[in-house]
């Protein structure tokens, strides 16, 4: 198999294994969408980290077999693409995702599905698409400039330009730039940490800021207001406010 599904301490690592750049031909993408959805489902799996492994996350997609297809197989295709990607970017727990060397291209717009990113010093970003004569057809052109904005945006996906470790820290399209030794270390540790939280809460925490995100602060606030009150009805909100009384705050344990 081209993509892995690793588990240990509640997180489930998805691990690309295609050498020698993780390219993300067809049976890759729907791989990733299998075990995104298998991650999603699994209670013993609180959080994920994705994952392309040392030395590179993932430098797009699979330009020989891309070229292969005309119109009409993408059309057919690029429905299927779309939703791997989505599959990610819906799995209702933490996923953050550990970018080392390049992520480009399909790479780049599958660590844009994750909630945060921990990226390598030797990291490589980009959507060049446009050198192809294409745009992002993964999700690029919706979620990068909803993360860094529209100008910025632009500027990658117009351009085709790489970004290094320390711009893309600059411009909100990385969260932390750690040695790239240890990437791995700090996506699982920190994916570990949540994965000890509340998986409810959690969730809710979750789908309101994305659900919130793709409409008007009103329904937004209503859709906030309705996990929120939903939560009372749960173990955890029961025991996270028992210990806070009783032990201090920061102490609950939830199963």
């Amino acid at each position: 198999m081209t993509v892995h599904l690793e588990v240990a301490e509640g997180v489930g690592t998805i691990r690309l294994d295609r050498p020698p750049m993780n390219a993300l031909d067809v049976a890759a993408q729907d791989r990733i969408k299998e075990l995104a959805e298998e991650a999603a489902g699994r209670d013993d799996i609180r959080a994920v980290v994705l994952y392309g492994g040392e030395k590179v996350f993932a430098a797009g997609a699979d330009i020989k077999e891309m070229r292969a297809m005309d119109h009409a197989a993408m059309v057919r295709r690029s429905g299927a693409l779309q939703e791997s990607f989505t599959a990610v970017a819906r799995i209702p727990k933490p996923v953050v995702a550990a970018v080392t060397g390049y992520a480009l291209g399909g790479g780049c717009e599958l660590a844009l599905c994750a909630d945060f990113r921990i990226a390598g010093d030797n990291a490589k970003l980009g959507q060049p698409e446009i050198l192809l004569g294409l745009i992002p057809g993964a999700g690029g052109t919706q979620r990068l400039a909803r993360l860094i904005g529209p100008s910025k945006a632009k500027d990658l996906i117009f351009t085709g330009r790489q970004v290094r470790a320390d711009e893309a820290l600059a411009i909100g399209l990385v969260d932390r730039v750690v040695p790239a030794t240890e990437v791995y270390t700090e996506a699982h540790a920190w994916a570990a940490k949540l994965a000890k939280g509340p998986a409810l809460a959690l969730r809710a925490a979750k789908e309101s800021v994305d659900a919130g995100l793709e409409t008007d602060i009103g329904t937004g606030l209503a859709i906030e207001r309705t996990w929120f009150a939903g939560l009372f009805a749960t173990e955890d909100r029961e025991r996270g406010m028992r210990s806070f009384v009783e032990e201090g705050p920061g102490k609950a344990e939830f199963l």
